[in-house]
């Protein structure tokens, strides 16, 4: 699986550390041993889940202490039960007690969205359905947020704005019609750029079969209305189902026919995941 560079994760990791270090520094930690002393930590999960994000956490101790050491890691996208060591950790004990609520934010964050996206995934496995994100993640981590997905078996959609056109409800009423908005964006964009118009009407989805497009977000429709859909657009473009989907109804969702399920919950409301530092003997 693809990793986000070092050089985007670094200034998000680092960030963190500096707002956590405050003004002067683990004051609690300088005051009680000398430098120089080293220490083991074990990263364990509390709970089961799906990991993400270990490198950003173990990321966290070599900017504090380069010479950090890793003694034994999982790789991202494995499963673990509750009580597994994720990584063990050899550095200074001033940089193994710093860094460590970074660390571990950064972690129970992403394991945490790695193990309900993979809660989704499985609950529409056998369907041609795809799990995809959104933008709807945490300001500043998109990159990462963005990864743990792809860590528990989702998929990404757009990174940015840039990424593709997504012509939504507030477009098309600015421009006045679904033709208006998909004419303006073919003379301003490169061939290369797919484009995608979003309808919550079957009357708004016969609207957009005559226009060039490649992609179609049906917003929150009911189950029948969606399989209505699909068997209206046939093999044209990509169907795309969006809005309010939760575990309850995603299966239902998928067996409408669609290609792609955005859900926004699997980054803005994932549960954060236990996980916890235990120093090593």
């Amino acid at each position: 699986m693809r990793k986000p560079h070092r050089l985007l994760v670094e200034p998000i990791v680092r960030g963190a550390l500096l707002e956590d270090l405050g003004r002067g520094g683990d004051i609690t930690t300088e005051s009680i041993f000398p430098p120089g002393r080293r220490a083991i930590g074990a990263i364990v999960a509390r709970k089961a889940g799906s990991l993400a994000g270990i490198d950003a956490a173990l990321l966290a101790f070599e900017l504090l202490d380069p010479r950090a050491e890793v003694l034994e890691r999982l790789e991202d996208a494995s499963k673990f039960e509750a009580g597994a060591t994720l990584a063990r950790v050899a550095c200074d004990t001033h940089a193994l007690l710093a860094g460590e609520r970074t660390a571990l934010n950064l972690l129970g964050h992403l394991c945490g969205v790695a193990t309900l996206t993979r809660a989704y995934v499985d609950a529409i496995a056998g369907s041609k359905a795809h799990i995809v994100c959104t933008r709807k993640t945490t300001p500043g981590l998109r990159v990462l947020d963005k990864y743990a997905v792809r860590c528990g078996g989702g998929e990404n959609h757009r990174f940015a704005l840039d990424d593709a056109v997504l012509i939504k409800d507030n477009h098309i009423a600015l421009a006045g019609s679904i033709h208006n908005a998909v004419v303006a964006v073919r003379k301003n964009i490169g061939h290369m750029v797919k484009v995608e118009v979003e309808v919550d009407t079957l009357d708004q989805l016969r609207e957009a079969l005559v226009e060039p497009i490649d992609a179609v977000l049906l917003d929150n429709m009911p189950a029948q209305m969606l399989r209505e859909a699909v068997d209206i657009v046939g093999a044209r473009f990509i169907t795309e189902a969006s809005g309010g989907v939760d575990l309850t109804h995603v299966a239902e969702i998928a067996r409408s026919g669609v290609d792609l399920i955005s859900v926004g919950r699997i980054t803005h409301s994932a549960p954060n995941l236990d996980i916890g530092l235990d120093i090593a003997p």
